[in-house]
């Protein structure tokens, strides 16, 4: 059995890719006030919530269990909005090694975008299973910060 794999989601969204990216990269504090399983989140090293060389330290529900972990910005590309961070500390040390996740807003040809995260993982054994649940969390998270965007856009228009 393999020690490492990477599993991803896709799901389709209302609001634009530039408003999705927009909130990802420049507002990324306020998805602890919008995503219903995430409790709290605060900058645990460093002065922006933007940059490489932050910490935030994030408390999230997991499979039913309320927990913590860090996380940082490995890298951020405009061109095709991506953004990759890295989840260690905590909820993730004690089954993985650092988790990889990626971000990618994507712009289909139709017009529909599209939020696609894929979690790049080694266990640290083998019998920890792959970290399913953190897609679960992610839907979750993609629906409400979706939710959100779209309810501030019809209030803006009001």
């Amino acid at each position: 059995m393999s020690l490492t794999g990477k599993i991803s989601t896709e799901l389709p969204v209302h609001a634009t890719p530039d408003k999705w990216f927009h909130i990802l990269t420049k507002k990324l504090h306020h998805v602890q006030h919008v995503a219903g399983k995430v409790h709290g989140a605060k900058l645990h090293q460093g002065d922006d919530w933007h940059t490489n060389d932050s910490v935030k330290h994030w408390t999230y529900t997991l499979d039913g269990k309320t927990v913590t972990c860090l996380e940082s910005i490995e890298s951020v590309d405009e061109q095709s909005k991506t953004i990759v961070f890295k989840l260690f500390g905590e909820a993730v040390d004690d089954k993985y090694k650092p988790l990889k996740l990626t971000i990618e807003v994507i712009e289909k040809d139709d017009g529909r975008t599209l939020i696609k995260w894929t979690i790049e993982y080694e266990k640290l054994r083998e019998d920890v299973h792959p970290p399913y649940g953190y897609l679960e969390l992610y839907d979750h998270m993609i629906k409400d910060i979706d939710a959100h965007i779209v309810e501030a856009e019809k209030d803006a228009t009001k």
